[in-house]
């Protein structure tokens, strides 16, 4: 065993003796084990084409696929993100008709199924053909073909925004409770509105809570875009699978957009590490510390 010296109380050598962890010795080689034959019996296994991966890893519809299911999260996202703030607010309004209403907005889209919407909202011509806007009681107006209005693309974008929203609103809600109430307070004993109170005092110190779960919302974003496939959105799941029910490459084709699917969260992760970084809980701590003494100050002067 490796010994290390140590020094006792009257300058004698005392030899130290690691400690040997065997259970942990044990499950780790256990673990390496399994993944070791998982690999294995991937890579060697003669119905895999590993040359079709990396044909198909950069072909033109994945890449094309790639930008569509990055599109589709990041527009889905800044709409939940902008409806769920308003769902929040309106949640905690005092006017009961407005918080039951926001209350069972997220109550219904927290309830369903996303795909169930994504679905809904692509079939949305069977109850409205077609889509009018125009002034009451007048024949001034547009109208709108709902079939061409509501691509696969728009119904992804509506059906995965709306459920999104209905998420944030309970993060936001969330954030927006943790402001010190004192400071609340303190904006009413200044007169502010309630409306300035929540723009100018309280929405820029929750957001240093709520940014980082945002990070979190958009990687499960980008993972839940493989359901566009059933509205045919043209994302990554969705030319992929048009691939390989062309040419029966089925695993391989589902490895290529696990590739992709795996390296854009990496990298949506690491920005969120970030995020959070900046947006931690010594930065909240020192916005409630500092920075809303200077708020109420502007506001006031």
């Amino acid at each position: 065993m490796r010994t290390e010296p140590f020094t006792g109380p009257s300058g004698e050598r005392i030899p130290v003796v690691r400690t040997r962890h065997w259970g942990r010795l044990a499950a780790a080689a256990v673990a390496i084990a399994v993944a070791g034959w998982l690999v294995y019996v991937m890579v060697v296994n003669p119905r895999l084409h590993w040359d079709k991966v990396a044909e198909y890893l950069f072909n033109d519809r994945i890449l094309d696929g790639i930008w569509v299911t990055i599109e589709i999260s990041v527009l889905a996202t800044v709409l939940g993100l902008v409806l769920g703030v308003g769902m929040a607010i309106l949640r905690l309004s005092h006017n009961p008709v407005l918080s039951g209403l926001a209350t069972l907005y997220i109550w219904f889209f927290r309830g369903t199924p996303v795909l169930v919407q994504l679905i809904f909202w692509y079939n949305l011509a069977f109850l409205f053909p077609e889509l009018v806007l125009k002034i009451p009681f007048t024949m001034i107006g547009v109208k709108w073909d709902t079939n061409e209005v509501m691509t696969g693309f728009t119904a992804a974008m509506l059906g995965l925004g709306l459920n999104l929203a209905a998420y944030f609103a309970e993060t936001v809600r969330a954030g927006i409770q943790a402001v010190d109430k004192g400071q609340t307070e303190a904006a009413y004993a200044l007169g502010m509105t309630p409306a300035k109170r929540m723009r100018v005092i309280v929405l820029p110190q929750a957001l240093r809570i709520i940014i980082p779960p945002t990070g979190n919302e958009f990687i499960s974003m980008l993972k839940t875009t493989s359901l566009v496939y059933v509205v045919a959105g043209h994302d990554l799941m969705t030319n992929a699978s048009q691939i390989y029910k062309a040419n029966n490459l089925i695993m391989e084709l589902l490895i290529v957009a696990s590739l992709w699917y795996m390296l854009m969260t990496a990298i949506a992760t690491f920005l969120q590490s970030r995020l959070e970084r900046r947006f931690g809980a010594d930065a909240v701590r020192l916005v409630r510390g500092g920075r809303s003494v200077r708020l109420l100050s502007k506001a006031a002067a």
